[in-house]
């Protein structure tokens, strides 16, 4: 008898086509037999070692996040409820260029400081990895969902040429060819660039069209959080299609947005750019968040020769009155390349964590905001709270448009991604309520998209992207990564008052047949493996 038979259940399967109704056998972690409710008419019903009564809720497939930054959370708590309680049953880490494999001892502290905004310094993990392979093996040990990795760009860089602005030398090139290839054969499924993060930002086009042909000889595919979603987004977006084109490469590009008053409307211009490259046969997919606001890091918006040398230098140039003017006017005047190009409106930036309990008294205001309770200018409090947090203060955005997020969520290649930063006392809502704020908001709610596509936005398009045969659709022989919800309430709970509320309407989310969420709650169960990259 199988393990699990799921009955009566409205199987929206992925593919985009139209729903059905089946009851779905589960059995060794496989979806073994679909019987569709006009085959079962006069047949006895297929029957298992326990069942569900589907009636009136939604069987799908796992929902995957195309960018996650649970890179450390994972490991920190493999419960991992934010993204289980959403139906993730697969996440993609390694993402904006930085993160901690591969890496040496050096290496490993310096991005642990970079990027404590994002996942913590981790004073909590064993860092008993170096490899790419060594970080997945880790993961094997048992976590709630499934994940998969890019080899980051910018730490592979901080690794062979360090931190400073300039070009890579011949043998450098070679041996970050050597590296990327490594972290490939080692099981990652791409290569991630931040391109307006550090010290990621400072390799030319050609530095990364070398390392993208790398990436192309082993099927994978280029991520790039390219170098502006402001005032030169369409150049930055055009040139990202450019060089992967030259590279012979698979692009999928990050978090793809058009923000800030610059490009209010605009979303047309980016779909028609990609749409030219699409007919002229480039391999091209994108991912986006439900929401207008963005997230990152308050050190990121500072101008990139602000951040060379790392970390430490940084502060340093914070430190010194001088240099910190000069910041400022890159900031306020000019716009840095770190804020997008774009003069930086402080009124706009919400601190959203800080990593110094002492601060916390900021959280949830805007940088103005807060100067304004001391008496100070923005740019003074800024300042204080990135010397005084040592740059891990996490902030929000608000400079999106809900005309572009529209638009860009209905094109042909578009995938989900949360970009879920876990930090922080008030996070960004995507980090708990991506996926069901889609089915939600943007499905039941407003009708931006049909149920079908949304499921197949969620799930078949990106595990096409991943190369993976066997799952994003409800088919026999592949694997039981399965959610069910209710269409009728499915809602992020997660807003931005409370943003760690969880989600209604899930009540069961099963990776590789076995039950993480169960009568909406989540069990003790961590089939979650790495999902590694199809060999060619």
């Amino acid at each position: 008898m199988e393990d699990l038979v799921i009955r009566d259940a409205d199987v929206v399967d992925g593919s985009g086509g139209p729903s059905y109704r089946a009851d779905v056998v589960v059995d060794g972690g496989r979806i073994v037999s679909i019987v569709k409710e006009a085959a079962a008419a006069g047949c006895q019903r297929p029957r298992a070692m326990r069942e569900i009564d589907a009636e009136g809720l939604v069987l799908s497939p796992g929902f995957i996040d195309m960018h996650a930054h649970s890179d450390l959370a994972l490991l920190r708590d493999p419960d991992h409820g934010a993204k289980a309680a959403q139906g993730v049953t697969l996440e993609v880490l390694g993402q904006d260029g930085l993160s901690y494999a591969p890496v040496d001892d050096r290496t490993l502290e310096e991005v642990r400081r970079a990027i404590t905004g994002w996942n913590g310094y981790g004073d909590d993990v064993d860092f008993d990895w170096r490899t790419v392979g060594e970080y997945l093996d880790r993961l094997d040990r048992g976590i709630a969902v499934n994940a998969a990795y890019l080899v980051p760009q910018g730490t592979v860089r901080a690794l062979v040429v360090g931190w400073e602005d300039r070009e890579a030398t011949p043998g450098e090139l070679d041996r970050m060819r050597r590296l990327v290839a490594e972290g490939l054969e080692q099981g990652a499924v791409g290569l991630s660039s931040g391109l307006t993060y550090t010290p990621g930002m400072y390799a030319r086009d050609a530095e990364l069209t070398a390392l993208c042909r790398v990436v192309a000889s082993y099927g994978g595919y280029y991520c790039p959080h390219h170098r502006s979603y402001g005032a030169g987004a369409l150049e930055a977006y055009a040139e990202m299609v450019a060089l992967t084109r030259e590279a012979g490469c698979a692009l999928h590009l990050a978090h793809a947005t058009m923000n800030f008053g610059v490009n209010e409307g605009r979303a047309p211009e980016l779909l028609a750019l990609l749409d030219r490259a699409l007919d002229a046969g480039a391999d091209i997919t994108l991912d986006t968040y439900p929401y207008t606001p963005g997230c990152t890091t308050l050190a990121a918006l500072l101008p990139s020769w602000a951040g060379e040398g790392g970390p430490e230098e940084v502060l340093a140039r914070l430190a010194d009155p001088a240099t910190a003017e000069r910041i400022r006017h890159d900031l306020e005047v000019t716009g840095s390349d770190g804020c997008h190009g774009v003069p930086v409106e402080w009124e706009t930036v919400e601190i959203s964590g800080v990593t110094d309990p002492g601060l916390a008294g900021v959280v949830g205001r805007t940088v103005r905001e807060a100067a304004e309770l001391v008496g100070g200018t923005p740019w003074a409090t800024a300042r204080r709270l990135l010397l005084a947090d040592r740059l891990g203060t996490t902030v929000l955005q608000h400079v999106g448009h809900e005309e572009n997020v529209r638009a860009i969520m209905r094109h042909r290649t578009h995938t989900g991604g949360s970009d879920g930063i876990l930090q922080g006392a008030k996070p960004h809502p995507r980090a708990y309520g991506t996926f069901p704020h889609y089915l939600g908001h943007y499905v039941r709610e407003s009708g931006v998209l049909t149920l079908e596509e949304c499921v197949a936005h969620l799930t078949s398009r990106p595990a096409a992207r991943l190369r993976l045969p066997d799952r994003g659709l409800v088919r026999e022989g592949h694997r039981a990564d399965l959610v069910l919800f209710d269409p009728r309430t499915v809602a992020a709970g997660a807003d931005f008052v409370e943003p760690r509320r969880p989600p209604t309407g899930i009540p069961y989310v099963l990776v590789d047949g076995r039950f993480v969420i169960e009568d909406g709650r989540r069990t003790d169960a961590l089939p979650g493996r790495s999902v590694r990259r199809t060999p060619l």
